[in-house]
């Protein structure tokens, strides 16, 4: 998952920074509206954490004129205004969520899980796909209720597979959500990574195929019933 933060706190940024690598999110910084909007048009974000009060900008005017531009990414305001109006003004604007400061960076980080996987279509903290079942409170996965052993980094890539179901997710993206840009290694990693996990969930589904391969762009999690290999 990759967010972005548009606010001026560049202490606050970075301790935001630190807690959502942790639970494998990359996150981009901008400190001034003209920087986030050019940053929020620039690339594709699951997610936005917008201040209001920016040094060159109000914060509503420019989620106004970010959503006049059709941009549908789902946004959380993060702001020290703790006024009813203001909260009701920012959710009437397009925001999706509103969270005031000062906040507890756990509960961001299930805001910010919670919106995503609201706006993919799950309001729930786990996801059915077939028997399978994947479970992104306690990061376990089950297949007709018995849990299949993925290690961290299996887990983590089939949870992002989950909230993307039925897209195709290239190795770059895989890379990036494993590693946040440390330490990268070569892209065949994935392979070896999906190979191992393709073969378990298999076992444990007495051999049906929950990932497809797209050759030349990347690899697809499906009902089984929809998977054609």
């Amino acid at each position: 998952m990759k967010i972005l933060l548009i606010d001026d706190d560049s202490s606050l940024a970075k301790a935001i920074e630190l807690a959502v690598a942790n639970e494998g999110i990359v996150l981009d910084y901008a400190a001034t509206g003209a920087e986030g909007e050019n940053f929020a048009t620039a690339y594709d974000y699951d997610l936005i954490i917008l201040d209001l009060l920016l040094p060159d900008s109000d914060g509503l005017e420019l989620l106004k004129t970010l959503r006049n531009t059709k941009l549908n990414v789902p946004v959380i305001i993060l702001s020290g205004i703790n006024e009813a109006n203001k909260k009701i003004e920012g959710l009437g604007y397009g925001a999706d969520d509103y969270l005031t400061k000062p906040f507890d960076i756990e509960e961001l980080i299930a805001r910010i899980k919670a919106v995503v996987r609201r706006t993919e279509g799950h309001s729930e903290n786990m996801i059915m796909i077939g028997d399978l079942s994947i479970d992104f409170n306690r990061h376990i996965t089950t297949i007709g209720g018995e849990a299949v052993n993925l290690t961290s980094k299996e887990q983590d890539l089939l949870e992002l597979m989950a909230l993307k179901k039925g897209n195709t997710i290239n190795k770059e993206n895989f890379i990036e959500h494993l590693y946040k840009g440390l330490d990268e290694p070569d892209l065949k990693v994935i392979d070896v990574f999906i190979c191992k996990m393709r073969k378990k969930l298999k076992v444990a589904s007495g051999g049906k195929n929950y990932i497809s391969t797209v050759w030349g762009r990347g690899y697809i999690l499906q009902d089984p019933e929809a998977n054609s290999g």
